[in-house]
């Protein structure tokens, strides 16, 4: 069987979507997002969204839900099922680009979720704990979840709470049996640790110096809860804490700077188990010339 899907990922800050769009351009495709927060309108310098670097080319599953929605792994795989078999039946590529290793592994495991509902005596229980006990919990239990997402305590929260369920309802775990998708290609775009803490480091400051702190304060001032914005992580949970007193600038910009590079360094962590967990990624140099990257990947697709 020849592949019929391309999947570009990586870590943060290593230009996969410029790739995913030459991808898309040479072979008539479409972008689907891959990303945790890009689906929130109103979010757009602090999740990288670029969506100038699209120029022609469609994409989906971006600025699809208001900011302060709760969107999951089992809305995502509707969702970009529903995409990809869009895409297709009009006679183009789909090419998944993102970073979420939760969302990347679970498409490519074919996982079949229910929705979820919220357990308010669970949450009473774990309320109490920190990040590190939540974490070391949901290691512990057969999880559908990886860490890389979960980098507050409400998310961690909520993986837990969806891993009870399953295991309280093993009929629902029965029918979430994975069929495995067969027809993707991964390409991972690979960059070396030096290269990627210097592009995370100037790419923040561009950030910051574009107005990612402004953009903050509009969500927080269109009504957004500064709770529901700490709980999507790295920049709004920090500029959150700034903006609303709880940091000075320097301890804001140091501590994402510094959780940003934890966060890149856990992505390429969950890559690497993907890897071993029957999942193989076709590596690329991210410093490859476009050109020459988009020519590798076309005729692997093709070949």
């Amino acid at each position: 069987m020849g592949y019929s899907t391309i999947i570009i990922t990586g870590p943060t800050a290593s230009g996969k979507t410029a790739r995913a769009v030459d991808v898309a351009r040479a072979l008539g495709g479409e972008i689907i997002s891959a990303d945790s927060r890009q689906i929130y309108r109103g979010m757009d310098l602090g999740t990288g969204k670029d969506l100038e670097e699209y120029a022609e080319i469609p994409y989906h599953l971006i600025d699809i839900r208001p900011a302060g929605y709760k969107y999951n792994l089992y809305e995502f795989l509707r969702d970009c099922r529903h995409a990809v078999a869009d895409i297709r039946s009009r006679g183009r590529v789909p090419v998944i680009c993102g970073g979420t290793g939760l969302y990347v592994e679970s498409y490519l495991k074919g996982l079949s979720l229910h929705e979820v509902p919220e357990n308010p005596d669970l949450r009473k229980m774990l309320e109490g704990l920190s990040l590190e006990q939540l974490t070391r919990r949901l290691e512990s239990m057969k999880t559908l979840h990886n860490t890389t997402d979960v980098d507050t305590a409400k998310r961690a929260i909520r993986a837990i709470e969806i891993q009870q369920y399953y295991l309280d309802h093993p009929e629902a775990a029965r029918a979430a049996e994975p069929h495995p998708v067969t027809d993707a290609l991964v390409i991972g775009v690979d960059i070396d640790r030096d290269a990627r803490r210097r592009r995370i480091a100037d790419r923040l400051k561009a950030r910051l110096d574009a107005g990612m702190i402004e953009e903050v304060s509009r969500l927080i001032d269109s009504g957004v809860a500064p709770d529901d914005l700490i709980y999507y992580g790295l920049e709004y949970k920090f500029i959150t804490l700034y903006v609303t007193g709880h940091m000075t600038r320097s301890e804001m910009e140091e501590g994402l700077l510094i959780a940003i590079h934890q966060f890149a360094k856990r992505q390429m962590t969950w890559f690497r188990g993907m890897e071993h967990r029957g999942f193989p990624i076709h590596w690329l140099p991210y410093n490859l010339p476009p050109e020459e990257f988009t020519s590798c990947v076309v005729n692997m697709f093709r070949s």
